[in-house]
């Protein structure tokens, strides 16, 4: 077991956003302090910052190169793992290869997918630009296969596979409750935004009732367009919980997601998925749900999906387990084999 050492963790991605990459560093922040691992986080909370645009609630730091690095030096990490792309990210490498030090990385979001879906910018541009950043570190992790096999066809080295966990006793059957909506129903949960390709779940036919649960900058349009959709804002904790048990599908109808923590909560409570067979439910839903191209054959289909089968796919997940796998893929910053034999012992 690790007697010491320091993990630095540099992230765009922060509270208060509500996302999958927040989720998964808070809760890797928890298992490694169980694990005897210090970590330490460099994120836009120290710094003056302003809205991401098309995403407003999201932050971007002003900070300079110069202070990132001295933040770096100060920290004195026997680890950096550098999570996000943004401006943090950005100066964390610049530091990071100035003075020599080792770093890994990790590939969360499908900027490329998301960016060409707001403004005429090809995907290749950005794609390049990524793998630049990620291929000067000692390794990049990704939550699924599949994502890292399209990674490495574009031209992306060192994928290494750190996949997430589940709170099993959370997200459990026994929140389920008897909506005031008539039944079957499905559910959506996630960012209200238009790379979720939402209308692809909200205009299908589909018997009982639609709830969308989460918010973004889509939210009132797609309420104003679709009026017979039940839209439940923002839920965590219980409430959070109870909606996904109570639901009969989750219906995912995303095509760009790298993982899709959303599905993992939805089959832990018991409630099977439907989604496109792409990359997230094509790694994640084996026996917990019906993939489909046709997605309301999948929808319904899912019905009859056991909701016992649904749990079970989701427990082969852990906190634990993706914590483990983490400190595994991690390297010195020195080179220290002594650091890298901390590791070891941990995982």
């Amino acid at each position: 077991m690790i007697r010491s050492g320091r993990v630095l963790i540099v992230t765009d991605a922060w509270h208060p956003q509500v996302n999958g990459v927040v989720r998964t560093l808070s809760k890797l922040a928890e298992e490694l302090s169980v694990l005897g691992v210090e970590t330490c986080f460099l994120t836009p909370e120290r710094f003056r910052s302003f809205p991401m645009p098309f995403y407003p609630d999201i932050r971007l730091a002003l900070a300079t190169p110069g202070r990132i690095a001295r933040e770096i030096a100060e920290t004195a990490p026997d680890f950096i793992h550098i999570a996000t792309e943004g401006p943090l990210g950005q100066f964390a490498r610049r530091a990071c290869r100035k003075q020599g030090r080792v770093f890994t990385t990790s590939y969360h979001t499908k900027f490329p997918e998301y960016l060409s879906a707001r403004l005429p910018i090809p995907e290749s541009w950005t794609y390049r630009k990524l793998r630049e950043f990620h291929n000067s570190g000692q390794g990049c992790m990704v939550a699924t296969a599949s994502l890292g096999r399209d990674l490495e066809e574009r031209g992306f080295n060192n994928i290494r596979l750190w996949t997430r966990g589940i709170d099993a006793e959370l997200f459990h059957p026994a929140q389920r409750r008897e909506p005031d909506l008539p039944r079957p129903v499905f559910l959506y949960v996630g960012r209200v935004a238009v790379e979720k390709n939402i209308p692809a779940f909200l205009d299908l036919d589909l018997p009982g009732s639609k709830v969308v649960v989460g918010d973004g900058p889509e939210r009132a349009a797609l309420k104003k367009r679709y009026p017979d959709v039940h839209f439940a804002g923002v839920l965590s904790g219980t409430e959070l919980a109870a909606a996904y048990a109570s639901a009969d599908v989750f219906v995912f109808p995303s095509r760009t997601d790298t993982f899709g923590n959303v599905l993992l909560e939805a089959m832990a409570s018991g409630c099977p998925v439907a989604a496109y067979p792409v990359t997230g439910p094509v790694d994640i839903v084996t026996q917990g749900g019906v993939l489909d191209e046709d997605l309301r054959v999948a929808a319904m289909q899912a019905l009859d999906i056991s909701r016992e089968a649904a749990r079970a796919n989701a427990l082969t997940y852990s906190w634990p387990a993706c914590t483990r796998q983490f400190l595994s893929h991690l390297s010195p910053v020195t080179g220290d084999c002594a650091a890298t034999q901390m590791v070891a012992a941990a995982t």
